[in-house]
């Protein structure tokens, strides 16, 4: 790992940085004692830019290239957005217009549901105490969740995202 770029960031598998490595996890950096660095990053991450600057944080983030693709927002480097957990309103639900149906005829046979499935007939026994294609109680389509966050992450790996604290300085075009 000798040929790296100074505040170059790369993807390592390992639950350490390597050595000449930091995880990106936002920590403050003394200037004093990153001063190359410190010229590269500036206070685009944080800290207060007399004593101490950040690294990026790209704990639970998904890093994109800063810039506006064609017919996409501007994106600005050091920009965060997004949420790792969200909870969803009942305003923002999809309505659920069908009813939960049971049936004593027709044999619970069928392995996909679809809008005109009931819940069938047990083998051989008799599961619904109610006529042919009852309506079942409907508080058993209600909402679910009690207005708790929920995980909105990308499948992910384990995998941690390092930035370079040696290494050449990049030459500026």
């Amino acid at each position: 790992m000798a040929d790296q770029f100074l505040a170059e960031i790369r993807v390592f598998p390992f639950n350490f940085a390597p050595a000449g490595w930091a995880f990106c996890n936002g920590q403050l950096m003394p200037i004093s004692q990153n001063t190359a660095l410190f010229s590269l990053l500036g206070t685009t991450y944080g800290g207060d830019g007399k004593s101490t600057f950040a690294l990026p944080n790209l704990q639970g983030q998904a890093p994109l290239q800063h810039g506006q693709g064609p017919g996409l927002s501007d994106r600005f480097l050091g920009e965060s957005s997004g949420s790792s957990t969200v909870t969803l309103l009942q305003s923002e639900m999809p309505v659920h217009s069908h009813t939960l149906r049971g049936d004593l005829v027709d044999p619970a046979d069928t392995s996909t549901p679809n809008p005109n499935a009931s819940y069938g007939l047990s083998a051989g026994g008799t599961l619904y105490q109610a006529s042919s294609n009852a309506q079942l109680d409907p508080a058993a389509l209600v909402p679910a969740g009690g207005s708790l966050p929920h995980n909105n992450m990308q499948p992910y790996l384990t995998l941690h995202f390092c930035i370079a604290l040696q290494g050449i300085f990049p030459a500026r075009p």
